[in-house]
């Protein structure tokens, strides 16, 4: 990604942050990192274009993230070692109400999902071979670290800093691989 994408795209997030939040729009982006709206258009052309490298730019964020947490390839890891990662990064990394904008604008437009299920889709994936006891396991520790993620970037009823560490103590004990006889 070009250094203009990237400074596009980072302060589109930066309206979101606005004091009262704010809305991405052509103009308002343009003017927030100091290019007309002809200079923002010629990487971006329409505002759904813009929106998608906005998106893309974040699940980019969350996939490097996930990544970096994984500490070995993608394809090597197993599913518990996957939702670690993902539980890990909810409840340690820093995430604002931009964040959530972008995610929670998702589910009213089909081509911002597709880019959420393209890049977060296979950590969150589970065998059909996984038995279902470790099923629900994984699934409780990615629904708490959803959960948790949730209530720190909107804002709404917050869990205190100081129980963060319990709640990653809690997750550990659901990702605990079970050796089966």
């Amino acid at each position: 990604m070009t250094n203009a994408r990237h400074r596009i795209l980072d302060g589109a997030l930066e309206l979101l942050r606005a004091d009262g939040g704010g809305s991405i729009t052509l103009d308002a982006t343009a003017k927030q990192v100091g290019l007309t709206k002809p200079g923002l258009m010629y990487h971006f052309p329409t505002k759904e274009a813009l929106m998608l490298g906005v998106v893309d730019h974040v699940a980019e964020r969350w996939e490097a993230l996930l990544r970096q947490r994984l500490g070995q390839p993608f394809e090597t890891a197993s599913p518990y070692q996957r939702i670690r990662a993902y539980v890990e990064v909810a409840l340690t990394e820093r995430f604002d109400r931009a964040d959530f904008a972008i995610f929670s604008d998702a589910l009213y437009r089909g081509a911002l999902t597709e880019t959420w299920t393209r890049r977060l889709g296979p950590w969150l994936a589970l065998p059909d071979d996984l038995p279902v006891q470790d099923r629900g396991r994984l699934t409780a520790a990615r629904l708490m670290a959803d959960g948790y993620w949730t209530v720190a970037t909107t804002g709404v009823f917050p869990v205190e800093e100081r129980d963060r560490a319990e709640l990653l103590a809690v997750a550990d004990e659901l990702l605990k691989e079970q050796s089966r006889p």
